[in-house]
């Protein structure tokens, strides 16, 4: 009890409004992320100063009520959508995904699978008879009546393995879908999972072989191409040609002069035939295979046959699998944007759900879809939803925490989602865009309800609603006014006149010359009094386009060190002085200034508005420390001195 008093000790107030010395410490140690606080009474005076100010600049903020305006309440409301992710999943659950992913990438699995296409989209009937289909093959298999690799060849729809008898290779964690992984992780050697669905369609696995990992290999190969479209002929002439780079490599010839000489993998030339480091299930069986049967740094395969020609492998580097602690954040990272991520938002839903009473009326949504399905499939109207001609519809679809959500609500969710075209199978359709809602309105109520319950959560949005409030209200008192206000910018440059001056200097022109020859010229043309275009057409032809350059203005002695200030002279050329890069510069004077003369406002503009805000910021903080006095406790506030 008395910790908890001594953290809500009142350190200052604003206008009568407190801010606890918890708030400030935490705001202040927050703001030294990088370095060690410092705690000296000066430095916390300092800050103070700073943070009563931000304070009431909040207060004034919402007084004028900022956060109200609709860009700024779009703006907070999607800061604290994205925000919200990182609460809304169910921390354990991830947790254990985690350890689960690592613990799969410990192992390789070698996997035969066969794929009946069905998408999510699919009308039932088509579903079924994917899944008929699948569980057919399935039981053939397991009565010992057909063998998995020829069911694979004549029924697969994965065109990539059906030839190959539904071989993949071997595969790890974290290479497909959750739920494919699932399966195969989940099924013993030489057995066949049960039919399962992914978002491909239905599917069976049968497990070939388990081992541990080999981690990663990182290679440089030289490929001899074989495009099929070349006939066999090509074949055989890359099998020749791979024989000889392999001669040349063991008459010494070095590796990188062979890859430039030879491979024909255009991706990879520029890096010497380097690819990126991959481990099981990345690459073509037989290049993986004979990638990881290199024993040694540098050691070199023998010719080695796929589909895409013949490769000559040299190993650069193994790379063992992290350790846990290595891995986990970016595994995490991984995670939270794969399919798994689904399982813990699925369950910190259900727990939402449970805790909030949730209660859904299927015979409601069930209205819903019949009103649907009736909507025309053809002519001008074909698949339109019009949310208001359904306004009639008052059922509620379900609750939640005593709300109720009806039937008309959803129409018009369905309807802004859509934009009033319901394409698809419409039973399907609408049951996916519930689906939807359903999460939109509890993650909602979740997001606005985290604020009460997680002061981690309220703090951050906080944070950021007072940053975008502030930020507009100093739009309008400083950014935009000084820009704006013509009449006060020119008042504030009348009355600062001596701020903004030339040092000694001259105006005229600065020309620019690529050599000594064409300075020459270009002098001699301008003591003849010819223009700048006349120098352009002599000097700047189809040969040396870029022989000159020039520049106009006001330049001041002390900035403009090309040419010595003795050797410039108002109405002649000056000498041509010759630059570092070898080039020449002459000036052209119109007047020289020997004392300080006056900017005129637009020259100084830049300056006038910068110093416009400034003085705009101080008269608007004066008036704010005005209107919202500032006490401090001193005695709490030497309480933090240290």
């Amino acid at each position: 009890f008395a910790s908890s008093a001594a953290q809500a000790q009142t350190l200052f107030t604003y206008g009568g409004k407190p801010v606890s010395k918890q708030e400030f410490l935490r705001i202040y140690e927050k703001n030294n992320v990088n370095k060690k606080s410092d705690f000296s009474e000066a430095a916390l005076k300092d800050y103070l100063n700073l943070y009563s100010l931000f304070k009431m600049k909040v207060s004034e903020a919402e007084h004028l009520k900022i956060d109200t305006v609709p860009s700024i309440a779009a703006e907070l409301d999607n800061y604290r959508h994205q925000l919200a992710k990182n609460y809304l999943a169910d921390k354990e659950v991830t947790n254990r995904l985690v350890d689960e992913a690592y613990k799969r990438m410990k192992e390789e699995i070698h996997v035969q699978h066969i794929l009946i296409s069905c998408l999510p989209s699919a009308l039932p009937k088509d579903t079924a008879l994917a899944y008929a289909k699948i569980e057919n093959i399935y039981k053939s298999i397991l009565a010992g009546k057909a063998d998995f690799s020829k069911m694979a060849a004549e029924n697969s729809d994965d065109r990539a393995t059906r030839e190959l008898g539904g071989d993949i290779g071997y595969m790890t964690g974290m290479q497909t879908v959750y739920s494919f992984e699932n399966a195969v992780y989940n099924t013993p050697v030489g057995k066949v999972s049960k039919p399962f669905r992914t978002q491909f369609g239905y599917h069976i696995v049968k497990i070939l072989d388990r081992r541990p990992t080999r981690g990663e290999v990182e290679v440089q190969h030289i490929l001899l191409a074989t495009p099929k479209s070349k006939g066999d002929l090509i074949v055989d002439r890359a099998r020749i040609k791979a024989d000889s780079v392999e001669l040349l490599l063991k008459q010494g010839v070095p590796f990188d002069t062979l890859v430039h000489r030879y491979s024909e993998d255009k991706l990879s030339i520029a890096n010497n035939g380097k690819l990126p480091a991959f481990g099981a299930g990345r690459m073509v069986p037989a290049f993986e295979n004979a990638a990881f049967a290199l024993k040694n740094i540098g050691d070199v395969s023998a010719p080695v046959k796929t589909d895409y020609g013949y490769h000559i492998i040299k190993l650069l580097k193994k790379i063992p699998l992290q350790s846990f602690e290595e891995i986990q954040p970016s595994l995490k990272r991984k995670i939270d944007n794969d399919s798994r991520s689904q399982v813990a938002q699925t369950e910190f839903m259900n727990k939402i759900k449970k805790a909030h009473n949730f209660k859904e009326y299927p015979d409601a949504l069930l209205g819903v879809i019949e009103k649907v399905k009736a909507l025309p499939d053809t002519g001008a109207e074909a698949n339109i939803l019009h949310a208001a001609d359904y306004k009639f519809m008052t059922q509620p679809l379900f609750e939640l925490d005593g709300h109720k959500y009806l039937q008309n609500d959803f129409l018009s969710y369905a309807e802004n989602l859509t934009h009033g075209r319901l394409n698809g199978p419409k039973e399907a359709v609408t049951r996916d865009i519930y689906k939807m809602y359903v999460d939109k309105v509890v993650t909602d109520f979740e997001e606005h309800s985290l604020a009460e319950r997680n002061q981690d959560f309220k703090n951050l949005l906080d944070e950021y609603r007072d940053g975008i409030m502030i930020f507009e209200l100093m739009d309008r008192n400083v950014w935009s006014k000084a820009t704006k206000d013509s009449v006060g910018l020119k008042a504030f440059y009348q009355t600062h006149l001596n701020h903004y001056l030339w040092d000694p200097g001259f105006t005229g022109s600065v020309y620019r010359f690529k050599d000594e020859a064409t300075a020459k010229k270009g002098i001699a043309l301008l003591k003849q009094g010819k223009k700048v275009e006349d120098l352009n057409k002599a000097l700047n032809i189809d040969q040396s386009p870029d022989a000159f350059s020039v520049q106009k203005g006001h330049f001041e002695f002390d900035r403009f060190k090309e040419v010595p200030a003795s050797d410039i002279v108002a109405g002649k050329p000056s000498n041509a002085t010759k630059n570092s890069d070898g080039t020449y510069t002459v000036v052209l004077a119109d007047k020289i200034f020997n004392q300080p003369s006056q900017k005129t406002l637009d020259e100084a503009r830049g300056y006038v508005s910068a110093e416009y805000q400034d003085e705009l910021e101080k008269s608007w903080s004066a008036k704010l420390r005005a209107k919202y006095p500032l006490k401090v406790d001193e005695k709490v506030f030497q309480s933090m001195v240290k």
